[in-house]
């Protein structure tokens, strides 16, 4: 059986540090980090559409059924959707 100790705590602290806002220095802002989602996303969104085209040669050339392209066109919307959001998230950042 585990035995817990609880260390007093007088009034007024909280067991952190007094000066907790100057621990961290934030390297990476919204913007940046939505502009780093961004470019992520469309190389994402290029791998899958590029995909989609060869799925479509693929079909049309009879190797491979017509059904994958409903996955593949799902794939390169919804990854178009998504870099959509966050190129008009990175433009909205002031």
């Amino acid at each position: 059986m585990a035995v817990f100790h609880r260390h007093p705590i007088s009034e007024g602290q909280s067991g952190l540090a007094n000066n907790g806002g100057s621990v961290h220095t934030p390297s990476m802002t919204l913007k940046s980090a939505a502009l780093l989602a961004l470019i992520g996303t469309i190389l994402v969104t290029a791998l899958l559409v590029w995909d989609l085209i060869f799925n479509i040669l693929n079909v049309l050339q009879g190797l491979v059924p017509a059904v994958v392209l409903i996955r593949s066109l799902i794939y390169a919307f919804g990854a178009y959707s998504v870099a959509a959001f966050f190129f008009v998230f990175h433009k909205r950042q002031a």
